[in-house]
């Protein structure tokens, strides 16, 4: 019996057929892989890396106030972060050195030195507001004195501790405000933040021992001539650390000074030019500093200048 398609119905699908192969393409060529590019992120860091690693290498050599130098060109407390130029060590040196000379105690020194560095950074300045000058910035209208006289150190120093004696209770007061019964500046607290600093520095300055202060010095600094430097040196050490003979060889000897002395010089001794120190068996150098010397037992302090 034949069978008849019923209307509507699909005829039956064909078998499937198996599907065909796809072409085969020849196998990509590997492509040469690119250097990752740097993104602008570490473009802009690049530079500051340099920059830290530069800072991180010199970091020990700088200081604070205003390019201050290495210590091989300036001087160090140790076992303190105190460090100063050479100017500023001699000019503290020097203000030391006035306060002994009065027989003032050692914490006339400190405030004297916070007060120094609040007003001028130990630096004897030839400017500031209106007419202060110097180290402290005392003003010739205030009546401190003329233009020159405040701006020589030993003249300010015995300027600002006539002040300071004068002041009530001036030995164990708050030193900021000491120092701005002296000063009265528009900053009187300003003074307090250089108390550890000041007593650390003061402390060196008028040490009974060698190497309280560590300090080098820029070669062929200081005058020219072996008897300009004499000169700079018998003067100085005239006014600020005893009576000075100069020997046959050039050596300038100050009889009767003891270790703070020895260290006032070694602040001056850029400014002076000095190449050693000899005093109770140490030898200074700026290359070496303090060393030890039995076979040089000499009491009396000398500066070599040759």
């Amino acid at each position: 019996m034949v069978s008849t398609p019923v209307a509507g119905r699909r005829p039956p699908p064909r078998a499937n057929r198996p599907a065909a192969r796809p072409a085969r393409r020849p196998p990509a060529r590997p492509t040469p892989r690119r250097p990752a590019r740097r993104t602008s992120r570490g473009r802009a860091l690049g530079p500051l890396v340099l920059v830290a690693v530069l800072l991180a290498a010199v970091a020990p050599f700088w200081r604070e106030e205003e390019g201050t130098p290495s210590v091989l060109a300036g001087c160090t407390v140790p076992g303190t972060d105190v460090a100063v130029t050479t100017e500023q060590a001699a000019n503290a040196a020097t203000i030391a050195a006035v306060a002994r000379s009065r027989g003032l105690p050692p914490r006339a020194t400190v405030i004297a030195l916070a007060t120094a560095q609040q007003e001028s950074r130990l630096r004897n300045l030839d400017y500031g507001d209106r007419d202060s000058l110097g180290l402290f910035q005392q003003r010739p209208s205030q009546g401190w004195g003329s233009e020159a006289q405040v701006q020589d150190p030993v003249y300010s120093a015995g300027k600002f501790f006539d002040g300071l004696v004068e002041v009530p209770g001036w030995e164990t007061g708050r030193l900021t405000e000491v120092a701005q019964a002296v000063q009265r500046s528009g900053y009187p607290e300003a003074y307090q933040q250089w108390e550890p600093m000041a007593s650390a520095l003061s402390g060196a300055l008028l040490a009974t021992s060698p190497s309280a202060l560590a300090c080098g010095a820029e070669p062929g600094a200081g005058p020219a001539t072996v008897a300009d430097r004499t000169a700079v040196v018998t003067e100085a050490a005239r006014r600020e650390a005893g009576a000075p003979t100069v020997e046959a060889d050039g050596t300038v000897s100050i009889a009767g000074a003891g270790w703070p002395e020895a260290t006032w010089a070694v602040a001056h001794a850029e400014r002076f030019g000095l190449t050693g120190i000899e005093m109770d068996g140490w030898r200074w150098t700026p290359a070496a500093g303090w060393e030890s010397t039995p076979s040089t037992f000499e009491l009396p302090l000398r500066l070599r200048l040759a």
